[in-house]
């Protein structure tokens, strides 16, 4: 699995970013997701300049991601008990180690 230069364009600006041949399509997806995520950022005129606007898309898409709810999956609360769940073993263990 070698890596290649992908050139792509978000919002004009010209990249080249290292994928294997396997990745590519999944880039290019994601590219265009980015790209399309921060102009309609940059056409609400609310938000100015490149690093705000990539900052606004980042949390946004960080935000969908965090509560997707994908076929009747919530993510988001898919997390939340994993955590929960964590801080109960951790919980035990500690309380275990106690013992001994």
């Amino acid at each position: 699995m070698s890596a290649r230069g992908v050139d792509v364009s978000i919002m004009g600006r010209e990249l080249t970013i290292a994928c294997s041949d396997e990745e590519r399509e999944g880039l290019l997806r994601s590219v265009d997701y980015l790209d399309k995520k921060m102009r309609e950022i940059r056409d609400t005129g609310k938000v100015v300049g490149a690093e705000k606007i990539a900052i606004m898309a980042a949390l946004n898409i960080a935000h969908e991601l965090l509560t997707a709810n994908v076929g009747g999956f919530d993510i988001g609360d898919f997390k939340r008990r994993i955590s929960s769940m964590q801080e109960q073993i951790d919980a035990v263990v500690v309380e275990s180690n106690q013992l001994f």
